[in-house]
């Protein structure tokens, strides 16, 4: 068939989460009180770092970035999700869908990078018993979300000058890369591999560069003779490395696997973007007893 003769497609229809007839309403009000505590822990760690002086740290910092990272990625896959649980409308503009794929990307690899950063930080305060000025942690992170909108920008594009015809239904609940080139009307094998190495390996050399920061820290605190240094040490640490597995094991199997079933890659999806924005904040400050304090403030007590 002549390229001529075929219809350019405006818009995609997303098929949501399959199994779902009869649960609509429970899995609405669940991702919405998701989504409300996402927003609302995150504006108040947020607000912590930012009102008490002494949470104004390198650590706190980028926490306060990843917080931002944390609502952005609610906000792209959320809100749509509950319109489509709740008005049963699944489709999307093709600005919209790109929008989307842009936004996800850009913000999964700030959150990738700052992850990355984060663990520096933690191996030079550690390990040398340097506090990294406010110069370069506000270099490190602009270069983050410069570096990001580039990996972004160079997926979108590549995703999108595909030639889309028909059809125009997407096998998943929101418009990811790889549910979204199936439906190109030409052969897509070179846009696989350039995604799947664009992808794959942005988060491969992160997890590879926290795993040799990590391996150096247990080795100094090992080292350490104080108890209490020993204790603060390993805390901090435990923290960083629980968002660190809830972030690069999902990323493993998604995109190690552009084929996995929708049994399991939506789960999985739903967990990493849903339920972990909502986690970080609680993971950070669970046993963090600065920002405790810092609540206690706020609160007037």
């Amino acid at each position: 068939m002549e390229m001529e003769n075929r219809t350019v497609v405006s818009e995609f229809i997303l098929l949501g989460i399959p199994n779902t007839k009869g649960q609509k309403t429970i899995l609405f009000i669940s991702f919405l009180a998701f989504y409300l505590c996402t927003l609302l822990s995150n504006l108040l760690i947020s607000s912590a770092i930012l009102t008490d002086s002494p949470l104004h740290t390198p650590m706190y910092f980028f926490l306060c970035n990843l917080s931002g990272v944390d609502v952005g990625l609610a906000s792209i896959i959320t809100p749509k999700l509950l319109v489509s649980l709740w008005s049963k409308s699944r489709t999307i503009l093709l600005g919209g869908c790109m929008s989307q794929v842009f936004f996800y990307q850009y913000l999964g690899c700030t959150e990738g990078l700052l992850y990355t950063i984060m663990a520096f930080d933690r191996y030079v305060a550690i390990c040398h018993l340097i506090i990294m000025n406010w110069r370069v942690c506000a270099i490190l992170a602009a270069g983050t979300w410069v570096t990001s909108s580039f990996h972004a920008t160079i997926l979108t594009s590549l995703t999108f000058t595909l030639p889309y015809c028909g059809p125009n239904v997407v096998d998943y609940f929101f418009c990811d890369i790889f549910p979204v080139v199936k439906l190109a009307c030409v052969d897509t094998y070179v846009i696989k591999i350039v995604s799947f190495t664009n992808i794959g390996m942005v988060p491969m050399t992160c997890f590879l560069l926290i795993l040799m920061s990590y391996i150096r820290i247990a080795a100094s605190v090992v080292r350490m003779r104080s108890a209490e240094h020993h204790q603060k040490a390993v805390s901090t640490c435990a923290s960083h490395l629980i968002v660190v597995y809830f972030f690069f094991g999902p990323c493993v199997l998604l995109y190690t696997q552009p084929s996995l079933s929708n049994v399991l890659a939506i789960p999985t999806q739903i967990f990493c973007n849903v339920v972990t924005p909502m986690l970080n904040p609680v993971i950070y400050t669970l046993r963090n007893k600065e920002v405790k304090a810092a609540f206690r403030k706020m609160k007037g007590g």
